[in-house]
């Protein structure tokens, strides 16, 4: 399928991304996106507008661009797109590629036995990889960025990645622009590597979000979570806030045992970066051990509902930020 969407066929129709793992749907959605070009229209359709007019997306895949180039279609649905999609297949009129994602499937689905019957129609179903799987996914994926990962690399990208193919991919491509990269020009990346750029958990680019939220820090949070919306997205953000949750924990526990604040950071060595020092040290004097365990759970539950199908995923993730961030503020 990676293959097909990095040269469409004019020859298919509809590329049909289904499958528990939609991540992975999206990941090789954004693959046609590059394919055609940054010149590009891309018209995006919704389930709804498809339900009330099935005949709209054959219309609009028969369309013309308005400035001449090419077009192609994005529809974000399930089995409410069968009568679209069996139009769209029935219609003798040409048109531009449509890619579908559906999410997962029941097999019973009405949408599924019209369409992988068809010839016009290339369907891949996308599953969560684990294990084995997933570090050969890395390795595939890493491959066509011209880069050839070590087996510990392989495992620390997946692990902070959460196995999530959308993040993975991005992170790859900022490994191969920092190592120039290319598959003509095939470069290693180590462990060494992703720890000097800060791959897999984008530490960089969501220690300020971290620090506003635990700091409670109200409109530094939401400067930061206007970042976070147009760059890494909600899941790298949580983990770097689990990090910090797990670290807290850890060094409130010393407290709890009776040492002061100042002897528990002068003692935490290398467990502690030296530029978060001061914002740790702030942190760990006004979160105690409960709410440091409560907002680690409410965070693990959000995560989770995030990496289930249709779920309002960074809408979660910024309800949840801005409810901890009120709770800092409230210790300030």
């Amino acid at each position: 399928m990676s293959r097909a969407l990095d040269n469409p066929d004019g020859a298919i129709r509809l590329y049909l991304l289904y499958g528990p793992d939609d991540s992975g749907s999206r990941a090789l959605a954004t693959r046609l996106d590059r394919s055609m070009g940054a010149d590009a229209e891309r018209i995006d359709i919704d389930t709804a507008t498809l339900k009330n007019d099935p005949a709209h997306l054959v219309d609009e895949a028969a369309s013309i661009s308005l400035f001449g180039g090419r077009r192609y279609i994005r529809v974000t649905g399930g089995d409410e797109c069968t009568a679209a999609v069996a139009s769209l297949l029935e219609s003798s009129t040409t048109g531009d590629p449509v890619v579908l994602i559906a999410g997962a499937l029941k097999p019973t689905s009405t949408l599924l036995k019209v369409a992988l019957n068809d010839p016009l129609v290339l369907g891949c179903a996308s599953y969560k990889p684990e294990g084995n799987t997933a570090d050969e996914l890395a390795v595939m994926l890493a491959r066509g960025f011209g880069l050839r990962l070590t087996g510990a690399a392989t495992r620390q990208l997946m692990s902070d990645c959460l196995g999530d193919r959308a993040i993975l991919e991005r992170e790859l491509e900022k490994i191969a622009l920092y190592l120039d990269a290319a598959p003509d020009r095939p470069r290693d990346a180590d462990t060494d590597v992703l720890d000097s750029i800060g791959a897999g958990l984008g530490e960089a680019s969501t220690s300020l979000l971290v620090d506003a939220v635990m700091a409670g820090q109200l409109k530094s949070l939401g400067i930061e979570l206007v970042a976070m919306a147009e760059g890494t997205g909600p899941i790298p953000v949580l983990r770097g806030l689990s990090r910090r949750l797990l670290l807290l924990a850890k060094l409130r526990a010393e407290v709890d045992a009776g040492k002061s604040v100042g002897n528990v950071m002068a003692s935490s060595g290398k467990s502690l970066f030296y530029k978060e020092r001061d914002a740790v040290g702030s942190q760990l004097s006004r979160w105690d051990s409960s709410r440091i365990r409560t907002a680690a759970n409410r965070i693990f539950v959000v995560e989770q509902a995030i990496k289930t199908s249709r779920s309002a995923g960074e809408v979660l993730a910024l309800e949840e930020l801005v409810a901890i961030g009120r709770v800092a503020e409230r210790l300030r």
